[in-house]
């Protein structure tokens, strides 16, 4: 149990300050992380790696010369939010480029990718990585869809260093796929955690067993076996990775055995003969092998093993020298420090020019029309939460209500000062992210700031140009979350008026987009969901439609009332 706290709430934040106190000449405080406090040299491209907070040393004590240039902190196994990932990628942008890391949760996902949007409407190359090293959480066919664990380490300082060899972000990219396709993780857990100000832990098992497939957010694993000796722990976990190996692996593995946060050091080394003896035993080499707490899940007791599985580039981006806080390897000079003043607040989307008069006409218009759809949210959000409440958590109204408030009240804010369409609605997509919180809040946070990036700030907008920013919304919103068409989710109600405005006559185009929506949304009571929450639940979402496609094909239809007004 966490014991040493003042505000429960604030646990993460007065965390990351000490931190970055205790370890200043390593990095230096941002809003929503940190950075190095050593200087970079301009060209180099920046990784910034994240999650939520309760995995120290990750994400933070890996930021340092030959390894992270910056970690987004969220609290306690959350999310971080866009505005958070957003601010620590501009921190440490050197002007080639910016790949985001994280261990591929949906939360992570979503507000990484949403940062990624806003970077690009800035005309940045940002990209994310997500980590899939954990065996129990997917099949081998699609391990692109497992989450990360403690794979993350090996996976990210691999990637680091090629960043820091001064390789091009296509290059770097590269060689993340490489190392994260022959990573593999399984862990097992032998008691929950606490969170912090919690009495009790987030599961417990019975005496003498152990969960198997552990999850790093406090998650109990998805099955339960006799604990046993060590050796019949190591069995366990090696037989796992063995079982589940990469395309073309080789004979030649890194083996990483990772504490979860309560298990000691000794129970590790222990633990760590056994795994080594098997490995060889099966003909493996160990190139290296490291006993350490990588990625931590709080006060967790428990043990994963990671196995990266060696080529020589890999080999040799994994032995380049790194200085961080929390893992070192091998030598390397200090960098001069970064001097520079970060900014410890939210950088709010400003004016910094002017937009042209048909641009700032057109954010008024759109301004009028968002505030339209926060009365409509408004009036909606009992309605549209009981439909989530059916196969979800119940809070997609209030969800909505708050997003399209605070994306309203932000875009008036920005036209006021001099807001071009592309800066009102980039603004108003960071407030709707930011005060809905969740899936949908990214999700339409994205919408907003893809579809203003098309309009621009200063070029004239004609109804060809209001058809591309529509696709452009989509594209962001299929991109960053993950769904498709029948997947039953607000893709079901955008895509079909996305393709009537494409085709449809100008007469009629926003009317029959607007039933083309209303249509998606409708056939959405026949489908099981497929992704996102109310995925576990199955056959239960049969019946109910889709609570985004609804409040989308609620906005469609009034945008198009509007439009023909």
């Amino acid at each position: 149990m966490t014991k040493l706290a003042n505000d429960p709430e604030k646990f993460a934040q007065d965390a990351l300050e000490g931190f970055a106190d205790a370890f200043n000449q390593w990095v230096k405080p941002v809003y929503g992380g940190v950075v190095r406090s050593t200087r970079v040299e301009d060209g180099k491209v920046a990784v910034i790696v994240g999650g939520g907070s309760g995995h120290y040393p990750a994400f933070a004590g890996w930021v340092g010369p030959g390894f992270a240039d910056g970690a987004v902190a969220g609290n306690v196994f959350s999310s971080p939010s866009a505005a958070q990932a957003y601010s620590v990628a501009k921190a440490a942008d050197r002007g080639a480029g910016i790949l985001i890391g994280f261990g591929n949760y949906a939360g992570d996902v979503l507000h990484f990718g949403q940062a990624v949007e806003r970077l690009r409407s800035e005309g940045i190359d940002a990209r994310t990585l997500a980590v899939t090293d954990d065996i129990a959480s997917g099949d081998p066919d699609e391990y692109l869809k497992r989450r990360g664990i403690a794979g993350d380490l090996p996976v990210f300082k691999v990637t680091a260093a090629a960043a820091e060899a001064g390789l091009s972000i296509d290059e770097v990219e590269a060689v993340f796929d490489k190392v994260n396709e022959r990573t593999r993780s399984f862990g097992v857990a032998f008691s929950g955690c606490t969170l912090p100000g919690a009495d009790e832990p987030l599961f417990s098992l019975e005496s003498g067993t152990m969960g198997i497939g552990l999850g790093i957010h406090g998650e109990p694993g998805v099955d339960d076996a006799p604990l046993g000796t060590a050796d019949d722990v190591a069995k366990v976990l090696v037989e796992g990775l063995l079982n589940d190996k990469p395309n073309n692996p080789g004979s030649r593995v890194i083996a990483l055995v990772n504490g979860l946060g309560a298990t000691k050091y000794e129970e590790l080394f222990v633990l760590y003969r056994d795994i080594a003896s098997r490995l060889r035993e099966a003909g493996l080499e160990i190139v290296e092998g490291e006993v350490d707490e990588f990625v931590t899940s709080l006060d967790m007791a428990g043990v994963s093993l990671t196995l990266v599985w060696l080529d020589d580039e890999i080999e040799k981006f994994w032995f380049e020298p790194c200085d961080t806080p929390a893992y070192r390897k091998g030598t390397m000079e200090r960098p001069e420090a970064d001097t520079r003043e970060l900014a410890v607040e939210p950088e709010p989307v400003t004016v910094t020019e002017k937009g042209s008069d048909e641009s700032r006409k057109v954010a008024q218009r759109i301004t009028e029309i968002l505030s339209s759809i926060a009365d409509l949210m408004a009036e909606k959000e009992t309605e549209l939460g009981k439909i989530d409440s059916v196969a979800g958590d119940g809070d997609h109204g209030v969800g909505m209500a708050r997003g399209s408030a605070a994306a309203a009240k932000q875009a008036r804010q920005l036209v006021d000062d001099g807001a071009g369409a592309a800066t009102a609605m980039a603004g108003a997509g960071d407030a709707w992210s930011a005060s809905a919180g969740g899936t949908s809040g990214a999700l339409w946070g994205a919408l907003l700031t893809a579809f203003g990036r098309e309009l621009g700030d200063t070029e004239p907008v004609d109804a060809d140009t209001v058809n591309r920013a529509m696709k452009a919304a989509l594209e962001a919103v299929m991109r960053l979350g993950g769904a498709e068409v029948g997947d039953k989710t607000m893709i079901d109600a955008l895509a079909p008026a996305v393709d009537v405005l494409a085709r449809g006559e100008a007469a009629s185009r926003w009317t029959d987009a607007a039933s083309a929506a209303r249509e998606g949304a409708d056939k959405t009571k026949n489908i099981v969901a497929k992704v996102g929450r109310a995925r576990p639940l199955g056959e239960k979402s049969l019946g109910t439609p889709d609570a985004g496609a609804t409040s989308l094909a609620m906005i469609v239809d009034l945008v198009a009332k509007a439009i023909d007004a």
